[in-house]
């Protein structure tokens, strides 16, 4: 897979490694850590917010404060995808990324699912959503044996667990705008 991606061009390998983000409303890829970093200035410069708010967002951003707590109320039994429990081994990872976020959906714990930091990653990042009914569904971009080497089958199921009703709505953008799938050449 990786010699495909240096044929086909860097573009497609630093994508691939998770060096930049692809966003599908620009159709143009961004350093994931610069845009992060100016998004981030952006709120620290926001006159508007206090200084409370801005270092709630910004740990919100970084899975952590009051986001953290209310996900934490939702996603009471831990990782969704491998079942780990050990709040110390898992992330508050948004389903809308925090990028993309307003800051009132930046702090809402139905915008975020409790995750391994590997799952977090391959969420994030578009290789892995959910379907409503729990279904994992794995990108067909994915490289399937990193895939495995990370324990993530494409048969799994999540058990009895459901998404709440804001959850489904966040995994629909999810689904819709950052879940990666294969481009129709026609």
């Amino acid at each position: 897979m990786q010699e495909l991606a240096e044929l086909i061009g860097s573009n497609l390998k630093d994508l691939m490694l998770g060096r930049v983000v692809f966003s599908k409303q620009t159709n143009a890829g961004t350093d994931f850590f610069e845009w992060e970093s100016r998004l981030e200035g952006k709120l620290l410069r926001d006159a508007e917010l206090e200084e409370t708010q801005k270092q709630q967002l910004i740990f919100a951003r970084r899975g952590q404060g009051v986001f953290r707590t209310e996900v934490a109320k939702i996603e009471v039994r831990g990782c969704r995808v491998t079942g780990v429990d050990k709040t110390e081994h898992l992330r508050a990872s948004h389903i809308k990324p925090w990028r993309d976020s307003d800051n009132e959906e930046r702090l809402d714990g139905e915008n975020g699912l409790m995750l391994t930091p590997m799952i977090d990653h391959l969420f994030d990042r578009g290789f892995i959503t959910f379907e409503n009914n729990g279904k994992i569904v794995i990108s067909p971009v994915a490289h399937t044996p990193s895939l495995e080497q990370m324990g993530v089958s494409t048969n799994l199921r999540i058990g009895a667990r459901p998404f709440s009703k804001g959850q489904k709505v966040y995994l629909d953008h999810h689904r819709e705008l950052i879940f990666l799938e294969a481009r129709n050449p026609h």
